[in-house]
């Protein structure tokens, strides 16, 4: 279970440090973890999805950026797969940064730099995305969240996102499709959605209504209600 709100800046939950494994057919890794992340008894069943389902990642010296890190299981996975690539493992929660950070360096990961969204340079432009998206902040804060990132898709970059039906996959395709990131389903798997969002061509689009801006009517547990 999460206990307290993963995606605030300093959890206000006492830290109670545990590990959790995180078992791919190419990665083997044991996390530290704790109170006030995301998902901190084991691995989200979204993560597992996105790391057992999702594309190749780009190769080369590219940069590629988990959104949302928590502890790291993207981050590292990533990593791992792509040695040559350097990865950004970005997060607002400081406890959630430091244990990616600890995870990395376990794992000898020199290739993961964990930051807060604002200590990334300006100049960065993301041959991919890789993120299970922090919903439960509310429609319009995930909209502001991954336009600023989608926007820093180079150019034929691509963004990949597990999302929960429940809580609003398809209504979040139909947002980003309008505005411009060609968006597509790659897969579904009990309850989840896997998205294949493009870097835009051209200028932003505008939101038609403040109602459309948010991408449809929300319950008061977030979860979507069209």
């Amino acid at each position: 279970m999460n206990d307290g709100q993963y995606w605030t800046d300093r959890p206000d939950v006492a830290s109670r440090p545990t590990e959790v494994g995180l078992l791919l057919p190419d990665v083997n890794l044991t996390l530290a973890t704790d109170r006030g992340v995301f998902s901190a008894d084991r691995v989200d069943r979204g993560t597992r999805y996105l790391l057992l389902d999702g594309p190749d990642l780009p190769t080369g010296p590219v940069d590629l950026m988990d959104l949302g890190c928590g502890y790291g299981p993207i981050a590292c996975t990533m990593a791992s797969r792509r040695p040559d690539a350097h990865v950004w493992a970005v997060d607002v929660n400081e406890r959630a940064r430091g244990l990616c950070r600890a995870n990395a360096a376990a794992a000898g990961l020199a290739n993961v730099e964990v930051v807060a969204p604002d200590d990334v340079p300006d100049d960065v432009r993301l041959a991919a995305i890789w993120s299970n998206p922090p919903i439960r902040i509310g429609k319009p804060a995930l909209h502001d969240l991954l336009a600023t990132w989608l926007d820093r898709l180079a150019p034929g970059g691509t963004a990949h996102l597990v999302v929960q039906r429940h809580l609003g996959a398809d209504s979040l395709a139909r947002w980003l499709d309008d505005r411009g990131w060609a968006t597509e389903r790659r897969s579904s798997r009990k309850g989840f959605r896997l998205l294949d969002v493009a870097a835009r061509v051209g200028p932003p689009v505008e939101a038609a209504t403040e109602e459309d801006a948010v991408g449809g009517a929300t319950t008061a547990n977030g979860e979507d209600s069209t």
